[in-house]
Order: structure tokens, then sequence, then C-alpha cells
């Protein structure tokens, strides 16, 4: 590795300016917008590799990859360039270069304002590139008093300042969610935010193993700094800058392309369990698993198979059906589609050596190769070896859309969950097909992954033209959120993982995947105890993905009823949940066309409450509801802090109202879910008696909630008929409630756009128990349990 030092301006123009770096290496700065702007580093004046797949800015990305260079789908206004300050500025952004080679930048919010400082790179060495490889390195300063957030799915606090991760993809059962790094994505994203409630995001924008230091390492020959560091790849990063939070987390989401619409019913509960599947009587079990859902009440809308329908003796072979096990797959689908429960099933990218198809995928040439034969790689996987599929193969792509069809869909199973799909291919050097441009697997890893499940999803649209897909992955990279739901992996029974799940989440709705949750009750390890597993599911409900899962030591099933003493609480919650589905799925909505995380912490919505800004395992799920769940063991008593905002809180629970910016010391039992409703919120909540997502949609209570003090807050609620691929073009109702709040008097009005034919043509009115004042419509007064023309 060596530092770069001289510089000097190669090429200056509107669209960007370029230097050229101790003779050899080009740096270039483009506006892509007034407060983007990307940095490329081109070692000996080349790309490593010249293609993206992360960046999508308008439209999805091509198969093959697109330019790394390609300005496409930005407003690329003028960067202007004045070169006696040696000076480089849109409207909001600005960057010095420094001598030796190092940037510094500004950020303002409109052309009236002064600059502000917002990073900088470290005075020396700032960039560093392998003389003899192409290992990269990037440093810049630490300043007191800055916050770093992002990296996705971490362990540990959400705030990362002061520690050092790792991208690298690994199948990480079993893991602390406190402590154990690397895991399963790899998001090089970090979010920092400064005093004066600005706020920056760097992308990297490579898929090769990274690591990031922000403030674990100390150099004496250095003033404080944080580095990038990668094995291999391009050092291309992308610098974001906004007014807040909400606004750096919305422009890196526009930039990786948004989140995927998902059908309505994929927030609903989810069943599974590696137990049932892999029952000698599999079939029989998941049937049985759906009657007793019946029976017990419980709303089901999905169940995901694990891959104990794939095996051949004690392995698991992807498209295979083990007859013995599940008999009557077509017989299955239909039961399950008939009570309106969709089946997910787990599909994995690599074939045992065994596999009955291996020879067929040898031939045809679908593996990843290794580097030094070209023979197929063989890697460790599940109690054996196995090769990868090369997913950068269009021939790959096809036989994998031929499988699906034919082992899943054309049997009625129309959703997949792409699983093990984290390519631990440890010879850097094996070679990948690359869309005709063959590639090291080091350069694009988790690529493969995000190549998987964009073509599940492209098989699953053929197959269900009318509706949207729904899929979920366990690894990612930027870009697979634009196809899927995730999850944090396969994690391990215990309340310290509960409880660091939380951020973890929260830590992916920062770095732009908002569509995600963890597996209830915990994966790996032993079964939860009863009080453990209420508080997860407890917990559990309020995130996007909402699935009880398990592979016990003692194969047992996490199941709502396994602990009958406190199967009734279970029960509550659940239903609870989809109660609440209409205001979850409108944050949906939101997610998808705002870039608004669902789940967030505090400070997202509240930046000027010091508080918030504290550690802390609350959460937001959207602006409207502070969710301060019991996530510690025997409690009887639950600290609960409301962020500081005029409108005061609601306790969803009580009905009492409280002032923001205060502490409350509730009284807590084992039924407790302690829900905190902000004031001038119009919460949108489903009433029909349900048995899954369906039931939701028939009709609708509107629980108003008034402020505290004066002024106006609006709410939304979304519908449509939960699966159209037309619902984002107007084929939607999406109503705006205004909640005026003027004295003793709250006054409720709203609007209504779009084509879509509401199943119901009015909402019942529901107000807290504490509210002693008067609700009124321009037509008249409104009082509890009145109903209000949608």
């Amino acid at each position: 590795m060596k530092a770069l030092r001289l510089w000097e301006v190669a090429q200056a123009g509107p669209e960007g300016l370029t230097l050229r770096i101790d003779g050899r290496h080009l740096l270039r700065l483009e506006a892509l917008e007034a407060d983007l702007i990307r940095v490329s580093l081109l070692n000996g004046g080349a790309w490593r590799n010249p293609r993206t797949w992360s960046i999508a800015p308008q439209e999805d990305v091509p198969w093959e990859g697109r330019s790394r260079d390609s300005r496409a789908g930005f407003g690329c206004p003028a960067l202007r360039f004045d070169a006696d300050t040696a000076t480089a500025e849109t409207d909001r952004l600005r960057v010095k270069i420094h001598a030796p080679l190092a940037l510094e930048w500004h950020w303002r919010p409109n052309v009236d304002a002064p600059w502000q400082p917002l990073m900088a790179d470290r005075p020396e060495a700032a960039y560093m590139l392998g003389t003899r490889d192409h290992r990269n390195s990037h440093f810049l300063r630490r300043h007191a008093g800055e916050r770093i957030f992002g990296l996705g799915e971490k362990t540990g606090p959400l705030e990362r300042t002061g520690r050092r991760f790792e991208m690298r993809n690994l199948d990480a059962l079993g893991y602390d969610a406190r402590s154990t790094d690397p895991l399963y994505k790899h998001i090089p994203f970090t979010l920092t935010a400064r005093e004066g409630g600005r706020a920056y995001g760097l992308f990297y924008d490579n898929l090769s193993t990274c690591w990031f230091d922000l403030g674990n390492e100390l150099d004496n020959y250095h003033p404080a700094y944080r580095a990038y560091r990668a094995q291999d790849g391009d050092l291309q990063y992308y610098v974001m800058a906004g007014a807040g939070v909400p606004e750096v987390v919305a422009r890196f989401h526009r930039l990786i392309g948004g989140t995927a619409f998902m059908p309505l019913w994929g927030l609903g509960y989810s069943g599974s369990s590696m137990a049932l599947a892999d029952a000698p009587d599999g079939q029989a079990q998941i049937e049985a698993f759906l009657a007793r859902c019946r029976s017990e009440g419980i709303p089901l809308d999905s169940f995901q198979m694990s891959s104990g329908y794939t095996t051949i003796g004690p392995r698991r072979y992807v498209f295979n059906w083990n007859t013995d096990r599940f008999p009557d797959p077509e017989g299955m689908a239909a039961k399950f589609a008939a009570e309106g429960v969709e089946l997910i099933a787990n599909i994995k990218p690599v074939l045992l050596d065994d596999h009955p198809r291996y020879a067929e995928a040898e031939q045809a040439g679908l593996f990843v190769k290794d580097g030094e034969t070209g023979a197929p790689e063989t890697s460790a996987f599940w109690d054996g070896r196995g090769s990868h599929l090369d997913m950068t193969n269009p021939a790959t792509l096809r036989w994998w859309r031929k499988g699906l069809r034919e082992a899943l869909l054309e049997r009625g199973i129309g959703n997949t969950w792409n699983d093990n799909n984290e390519y631990e291919v440890w010879e850097d050097a094996a070679q990948c097909a690359g869309f005709g441009e063959p590639m090291d697997i080091a350069l694009i890893r988790p690529l493969h992954g995000m190549l998987m499940t964009r073509a599940s999803s492209e098989e699953q649209k053929r197959h269900r033209p009318q509706e949207r897909p729904y899929l979920i992955s366990r690894c990612a990279a930027p870009g697979t959120q634009r196809y899927a739901q995730t999850w944090t992996g396969d994690n391990r029974t215990g309340w310290e993982t509960l409880q660091y799940n939380i951020p973890m989440a929260l830590g992916l709705g920062l770095s732009g995947f908002f569509n995600i949750g963890h597996d209830v009750g915990g994966f790996a390890g032993p079964p939860p105890g009863p009080e453990l597993f209420l508080r997860w599911v407890q917990n559990g409900i309020f995130s996007p993905r909402f699935t009880i899962h398990s592979w016990n030591d003692d194969a047992t099933s996490n199941v709502p009823w396994m602990h009958p003493e406190l199967a009734g609480e279970v029960k509550a919650a659940i239903h609870l949940r989809y109660r609440l589905m209409p205001y979850l799925y409108t944050q949906l909505y939101r997610a998808v066309t705002e870039g608004a995380p669902i789940l967030r912490p505090r400070f997202y919505d509240f930046p000027a409450d010091a508080t918030c800004w504290e550690e802390s395992f609350d959460m937001m799920v959207g602006p409207d509801l502070l969710v301060a769940n019991v996530v510690e063991p025997g409690a009887e008593r639950r600290a609960v802090y409301l962020p500081d905002c005029a409108e005061g809180w609601w306790d969803h629970a009580t009905g009492q109202w409280h002032a923001g910016g205060q502490w409350l010391d509730l009284a807590v039992d084992l039924a407790s879910i302690p829900l905190f409703v902000r004031g001038g919120t119009v919460l949108p909540v489903a009433t029909a008696p349900c048995r899954g997502v369906a039931d939701t949609l028939t009709a609708r209570a509107l629980a108003v909630f008034p402020s505290g003090a004066e002024g106006t807050r609006e709410s939304l609620l979304y519908e449509d008929d939960g699966v159209a691929v037309d619902a984002l073009a107007g084929n939607h109702a999406l109503l705006r409630f205004q909640l005026a709040q003027r004295g003793a008097e709250t006054t409720l009005a709203h609007r209504r756009s779009g084509r879509f034919t509401l199943p119901y043509r009015e909402a019942e009115i529901l107000l807290p128990e504490g509210f002693s004042g008067t609700l009124a419509q321009a037509t008249g007064p409104l009082g509890h349990g009145a109903r209000l023309a949608i």
C-alpha cells in the first residue's frame, strides 16, 4: 500500500473535476445532485471492476451491471471549480482540495445560508492504494461530538462510533447479538450526525471484503481518524448530505433503487420451523400447523417451508422433493391456498457434490470455477461439500428459473425464501462468468445472492403477472432490497438477543433496508422459556417481517401455543398486530414512496431531544407510535422516556395523555405491551374478526388521539387490494387526515385520492378514555363510536 500525495488538475468542467495523482492515478469528482457528489479513484487510471449493481436512481440495473461512470438517472448539476482556491462546489456541497491529497467538505441547506463544516479527510495519507494488488483505503478525520450509524446489520449498540467492523458475508449460525462480526450482509454505508443537526452519508460502492474502523484504532502520527479499508475492488464513494438523518437516509435509499412493494399478506404472521419440514411426515406436520392456527384462533397468512422438503437422507438438495415426507406437494399447496395462506419455499444456490443434477449443471458450465483448474469450485456446505451456482452466467439464470418454475411454482408454491446465499467461496481468484467479462469472485461475492433473488423474483412475476411478488433473502447487499424482504439471520435464543436485535433492525433501517425482521423466539439454541417467548412475540409484532422460526437443540418448534400458560397473551399480541395492520401497511407504502424507515430510532423523529440520542431498546414505528417493550426477565416496572414534543403522548393501553419530555415509571405484567401514540395522530385500525390480512381490509376504525398543543398534524391511510401490480400507479386510495387543535376543540378533516374503490364506506371513530374535549368535523360533532363517511 502506498499513500497518495501529489495532485494536479487534469480536466475541469461542469461535468466534473479530474485530478492526476502522483503522475499515474486519476481522482474524479462528479456532482450527481446538489447534495450528492461521487468520488472515484482509479488505480493506474483504470477501473478494477468497471461495473456496479448497487446504483439505481431511476430504474433497475441491467443484469450485466451499470457502468461506474454512468450519470443516468441523476440531475447532474454543474460542478463549479475555482482553480485559485482549489475548491469545487454545487449549491449545497463544497469540497476543497489540499496538498498532500486530502478533501475537506462543507454543506449548506440553501444558497442563502453560510457554509458549514461537514467532513474532512485526515491531512496525511488520506488515500492509499496497493502497488502490487488492488487493496485500497480511505481515512477521514474524527471530530468530537460526531455520532456514526449505519453499516446495516451489525451487532451491539446502534451507534457505531469507536468500534471496528468487517463486511464479509458469513453463515453466522447462533451469533451473539452483542458482539459477533461479521454477519450475513454487506452494506458499506455509514451515516454520521454532526452538531447542529446536519448529517452526511458515505457509501463505498465496492462488493469486496472491507473493514470500517470508526475510532477503535489510534496512531501517534495522525489526528483522530476513521478508516475504510478494502481487500480488493475500486475506491469509489458517494457523499450525500442533509439537514438531518431523515434527509440522508432518503437520499441513500433513492441511490440504491428503493424498496420492493411487497403484497399486504407479507406483513401477516408467517409460521415456520425447521423441525416441521424435517419431520418424517413433514407435509402432515405443516398441514397440522395450519389446522392448529385455525383452531387456536391465530391469524396466519403464510408458512415458510424450511429445506426439509428437499432432503435425501440427512442432506439437502435444491429443487428436489422428498416424496416420503411430502407425498402430495400440489395437494398441500391447494389446501393452504383454500385457506388463503401462502407457502414460501426455501431454496439454496449450492449443489452438493452428490446432488442428482450436479453432473447436468457441471456439463452446462453453471458453477463458479476454480481459479487454477477451471473445474467447478467446491466449498463446505451443509454437512458436505458443494459447488456454488454462478449467477453472473446467463445460462445459470435460465437453469435457475426453470428449476424454480418446475419444482415449485407449477406445483402451487408461489413464493421463495432465498437462503444460504452468502457464497462462502474463499478462493479469491475463483472465476465467475461476469456476463461475458470473467472476474474474480472476490470482487462480487455478495452480488450472487442479489442476482439469485432477482432471478427468483422475475420468475415469480412471470408466474403471477397480476400480483406483486413476495421474496425473502438472508444475504444482502445494497440493491437486494429492490427485490426482497430480509431478516437478521439465525439468531440465538436468549434475552440479550431479543434486546440487541432491536438496534440491529434500527441499523438496517438507517441503511436503506426497511422491510426487515427477526426469527421471533430465537432460531438456534435451547427453546425459549415462557416469559422470553412471550416478550419476543410482543416485540416481533411491530417488525415488518413477523415470523416465529426455530431450529431448537431439542428438535422442538417455537409455535404460538408452545407455552399453554401464556398462550392467551401470545394470541393477544398477534391480534394487536393485525389490528394495527392498516397503519403498518401505510408505513410500508411510505417506506417505498418516501424513503422513510418503518422502524427507526427515536432521534430520527426527535433530533432536538438529547435523551433520544442515548442508547435504548425503545423504537418508533413510523412517525406516530413509540414502542417501549419489556425486554428484561422478571420485570415488574418499565422506565419509559417520552420524546419531547408539544403534542404529547397517549398511552395506548390506558387512554391517558402524558406530556412529552419526561420519564414514566410504568407498572408492567406479562400482558404489558408499552405503546404510546403521538398526540395529533389519526391511527387507522382494523376491526373485523381476523384469520388473516384479507379480513383486515373489510372494515376500519379511526382511533383519534388529540394533540396537547395548538396546530394541525396530518396522518395517512394507504389502501389497495393488497396485491395489485399497478397499485402505486393509481390503483389505490390514499386518505389524508388533518387533526386540528384549537383550545379544547379538535377538528377532523380528510381528503382522498386514487381510483381504488374501498370495500367500506365509513369508519368508526374511537377516542381515548382520557379525552374530555370535543371532536368535530365540518358537518358537526363526532363522538366515540360515531361513523365517519370516507
